[in-house]
């Protein structure tokens, strides 16, 4: 699917999924009304104005407000860090559509919803909303840091704060988005040339889906081990600006947190392991998939991939974990999709490196990009 084909669904997605979180984070000021409880919860309340809260233009519930500042200097420092919370929440959106728009025209260009492609786009689409949500929230997250009172106070830890607020939210507009955006896509589709899908040697395609797990695995089960945790998020320490980086680093490394059965039955331990392993299973078959999927198995292409099929594999044991989870009767029912969404940041960061030495291992393993007809010889 060539750019001029692509750019026209990938602008109409990244345009509704802008307005989708921005209607999210409206919807915000609705929960503040005094009627709000007796249709939720006052646990439920709380926990859906977490989930908007990052996607919110009111400042006036995102911005605590600082008692030591006297009479005549507050409204002035309000209306400063009123400002730069605006400004963040503007950078905020300009991002999220950016960074969806990229996403969606190299995964339209590379994985077009054609020739039994369609599924794999659309899954493909969904994984990346909560990604762009995800960048956008980080580059965003210094202005809004500054929008706080005392924001020098653990930069870092607020850093990681903010970038793991982006919440659920991205992945139910992100499924609506990638629906609307496929058939959109569908319909600038008719016409082009026919693309068929690549034919790639079973053993490369094998090992390099095998190397690519595990890689992701790294973080899962060597990284996500309480020891292990622990050592990254407590090892930094110092004073300043830029003091316990632990936290920090804990976002972008770690897809989970475990520990041995000691605390629990082995029965109930090994339920909550199977949800890591059905992560590990859904990487694993992605990227067995992905480069005959592809059009051409390009840099870019697959360490965008491979992102999409860790996020999956995230749903895929986020969903397990709350088929096991009992604290729905408890917390409410809303508190059940607390977690969908979470572990992104390291989704991103060891995706990339999976997607990177899943394709040289193709590479060594003798799996050739063929050459295109134009400059085939005679």
């Amino acid at each position: 699917m060539t750019y001029r084909r692509a750019v026209i669904p990938a602008l109409v997605g990244g345009l509704l999924f802008t307005l989708l979180l921005w209607w999210a984070g409206a919807s915000a000021q609705a929960l503040q009304l005094r009627g709000s409880t007796s249709v939720f919860d006052v646990d439920s309340v709380n926990e859906l104005r977490r989930w908007l809260m990052p996607w919110s233009y009111d400042s006036s519930v995102a911005l605590p407000s600082d008692g030591s500042a006297d009479a005549g200097t507050a409204m002035g420092g309000d209306t400063r860090y009123s400002d730069l919370y605006s400004t963040a929440m503007q950078i905020r959106f300009v991002a999220v559509f950016a960074f969806f728009l990229a996403g969606t025209l190299l995964l339209l260009r590379r994985i077009p919803p054609t020739r039994g492609r369609t599924p794999a786009t659309l899954l493909a689409l969904w994984a990346w909303a909560p990604v762009s949500a995800t960048l956008a929230v980080t580059v965003s997250a210094p202005w809004l840091i500054a929008s706080r009172p005392h924001s020098s106070y653990r930069v870092l830890t607020q850093l990681a704060a903010v970038i793991a607020a982006s919440g659920p939210v991205p992945v139910f507009t992100g499924l609506l988005t990638a629906l609307f955006t496929v058939l959109v896509a569908r319909v600038c589709a008719k016409g082009a040339e026919p693309l068929p899908r690549r034919d790639v040697p079973a053993r490369p395609a094998r090992l390099a889906a095998s190397v690519g797990t595990g890689v992701v695995a790294l973080s899962l089960v060597v990284l996500s081990y309480q020891s292990a945790a622990a050592w990254i998020q407590t090892s930094f320490s110092g004073a300043g600006l830029l003091s316990e980086p632990g936290d920090l680093l804990r976002q972008w490394l770690l897809l989970g947190a475990w520990a041995g059965p000691s605390a629990t039955p082995l029965g109930h331990w090994l339920l909550y392991r199977a949800a890591d392993a059905l992560l590990l299973a859904v990487v694993w078959w992605s990227l067995r998939l992905l480069p005959g999927l592809l059009t051409r198995t390009t840099v870019p292409a697959m360490a965008v991939g491979t992102v999409c099929a860790t996020v999956l594999g995230l749903f895929a044991s986020q969903v397990l974990h709350m088929a096991i989870d009992d604290t729905a009767a408890v917390w409410g029912p809303v508190h059940m999709f607390s977690a969908l969404g979470s572990g992104i940041p390291a989704a991103l960061t060891f995706g990339v490196t999976a997607g990177l030495t899943a394709l040289a291992t193709l590479r060594l393993a003798g799996d050739r990009e063929p050459l295109p007809s134009s400059v085939v010889p005679a």
